[in-house]
């Protein structure tokens, strides 16, 4: 009796808790079959949702699980779940393979389902025989969606790809087009529009970029980063923008390069942005030279940040005429850490009570050096040199340079001697990408010899030449000994390069160390490689690395014994008759 009473007592609330949590474990669109204790027969199969906790809880809890399973288990679930789909679930071999190894998450709660210690392959084989999986979640995920997404992007009413068949069509062709498959989750986040499009129409959407001048990888690119431009017609804004950049004589298929798929952009904005440079510039055709001296500008913040170096400026008394001819002169002063300095020493001298002229006058002809540096405060400096802040103010308008010696967070040394080499130095590397105050940074202040200008000139070479400046900038960052040479020695290696071997330039990417071999080295070397090509002896148009990065003993067997006067011929070279 006692037994019977409790037992009702607690029947509710084991009711309550089975109702609970089966609505904590089973969302209503994913469903699976499960045997039921009455009655294992197939017959009696009842529908329940397939729980998988790590997608529930987010990447950590996927993340703990990854530690309960050996590499080996997990390779052999990933085979299993790959035979499930491709020949129970008819995927291609292709889509079957990809989902399956790129769905760790959901891969870990197959085998958190079955008993692991076992044969896996058949565990999962008959996990998956009678509890069929909501194909989305996985395939979702190989896409690139994290695991604590997935289920806010899971379709009502469907558990198996196919019932959406406008989505597959779609995801096809974004995938035949070129895209990466691990970059469509993010266009499906941001843009599910794209996947509803009838069939064909996406196609003739990406074609329509096509043909007003944009190559496929840079279309590829821009989808990435800003998918609504294929929701809807073409973008008109976006088109506006490339029709600027044209006027101005800059390659719109460069654009590309400086988009990040992590921002996103506001094409209207950034075209306000070329108008008001345009209206600020008073009509003279300079955006294009702006342009190509810091071609991000204009995407990073998509273009706000102009407004706020404009704003700036303006405030401390500079006209616009001057605030353009600065920015222009100065592009790199867009960088965050660069705005922060600037705007940091601007309020320092305010408020030590400098006269707004004065700011003007030094924000005109130091805005290197209020770029690069960062300053202490006013009351840190007037406390280190036991000075009042009017004695301060008095010390700067005599020099304005010492507000750099005495205020700057530079250690006191030699850069004090003439701290604008160093940060002319600064600028430059600034311009080819290196990230301020960064330890690459730092490094290559060390490995470029030579003061701003002369590393300017000698880079000047290589665009000069006919190389795009980021192709330029890729050549220097892999070898930056390139610039350590005289501006008369690369273009001699330049003029040899083309000129006597008849290579194209473009070259020089796939080998930028060929601007650092001895031009000694690259004569006689070349020499004999062009006598020997001459007599059918080795291949044309070898590659420069083979010619010159080789050993002097493997350049002798392929290049100097494959002809019977080679010997003499390469002793000739290296000893002339007139060499004494």
């Amino acid at each position: 009796m006692f037994t019977a009473r409790i037992r009702g007592k607690l029947a509710p609330l084991s009711r309550m808790m089975a109702q609970l949590g089966h609505r904590l474990l089973c969302p209503p669109c994913v469903c699976e079959m499960s045997r039921t204790k009455m009655d294992p027969s197939p017959v009696s199969l009842k529908f329940r949702c397939f729980s998988r906790s790590s997608l529930e809880l987010g990447e950590s809890a996927g993340t703990r699980l990854a530690h309960r399973f050996s590499r080996v288990t997990r390779s052999k679930a990933q085979e299993a779940l790959f035979d499930y789909l491709h020949c129970t679930r008819s995927f291609s071999f292709s889509d079957a393979e990809y989902i399956s190894k790129n769905s760790p998450n959901f891969v870990q709660d197959l085998l958190s389902n079955v008993n692991a210690e076992k044969e896996v392959a058949p565990a999962i084989e008959r996990f998956l025989r009678y509890n069929p999986i909501n194909e989305f979640e996985p395939f979702f995920e190989s896409l690139g969606v994290r695991p604590s997404e997935v289920q806010s992007l899971l379709p009502r009413n469907m558990m198996f790809l196919s019932d959406d068949h406008l989505m597959l069509e779609n995801f096809q062709t974004l995938c035949n087009y070129g895209i990466p498959r691990n970059k469509i989750g993010k266009i499906f986040k941001e843009a599910r529009d794209i996947f509803r499009c009838d069939i064909g129409v996406l196609i003739l959407r990406l074609e329509a970029y096509e043909d007003i001048g944009l190559s496929k990888s840079t279309i590829i690119k821009l989808v990435i980063c800003c998918p609504t431009l294929l929701v809807g017609g073409i973008d008109l804004q976006f088109v506006k923008v490339l029709d600027k950049l044209k006027g101005h004589g800059v390659d719109i298929n460069c654009i590309g390069e400086y988009l990040s798929d992590s921002k996103r952009y506001s094409w209207g904005r950034i075209l306000d942005t070329i108008e008001f440079l345009e209206k600020a510039n008073n009509g003279e055709n300079r955006m294009g030279e702006l342009f190509k001296r810091n071609p991000a500008f204009l995407f990073n913040g998509s273009g706000r940040k102009v407004y706020v170096v404009f704003g700036l400026l303006l405030k401390v008394g500079i006209n616009v005429d001057e605030a353009y001819v600065l920015f222009a002169e100065n592009p790199y002063i867009l960088s965050e850490k660069s705005l922060k300095n600037i705007s940091k020493a601007v309020s320092f001298l305010t408020e030590i009570r400098v006269e707004m002229d004065l700011i003007a006058d030094i924000v005109s002809n130091h805005m290197k050096l209020l770029a690069s540096s960062s300053l202490k405060g006013p009351k840190t400096v007037c406390k280190e040199l036991k000075v009042i802040r009017d004695c301060l103010a008095v010390m700067i308008k005599e020099d304005p340079l010492k507000l750099f010696q005495l205020a700057s967070k530079w250690r006191v040394g030699t850069l004090y001697q003439d701290p604008t080499k160093y940060i002319e130095k600064k600028t430059f590397l600034m311009r080819l990408g290196f990230v301020e105050n960064s330890e690459e940074m730092t490094k290559a202040l060390k490995r470029f010899r030579g003061r701003g200008d002369q590393l300017q000139e000698r880079f000047d070479c290589l665009v000069q030449a006919g190389l795009d400046f980021n192709l330029a900038s890729k050549i220097v960052k892999q070898a930056p000994t390139v610039l350590n040479q005289t501006k008369d020695v690369i273009e001699k290696k330049i003029d040899y390069l083309i000129n006597r071997l008849g290579y194209p330039l473009e070259i020089l990417v796939a080998f930028p160390a060929y601007l650092c071999y001895d031009m000694e080295r690259i004569q006689k070397r070349v020499s004999m490689y062009i006598w020997s090509r001459d007599r059918g002896a080795v291949k044309p148009m070898m590659s420069i690395s083979s010619i010159l990065a080789c050993s002097d003993a493997r350049f002798v067997r392929y290049f100097v014994g494959v002809h019977p006067d080679g010997a003499e011929m390469w002793e000739s070279i290296k000893h002339p008759p007139n060499s004494g």
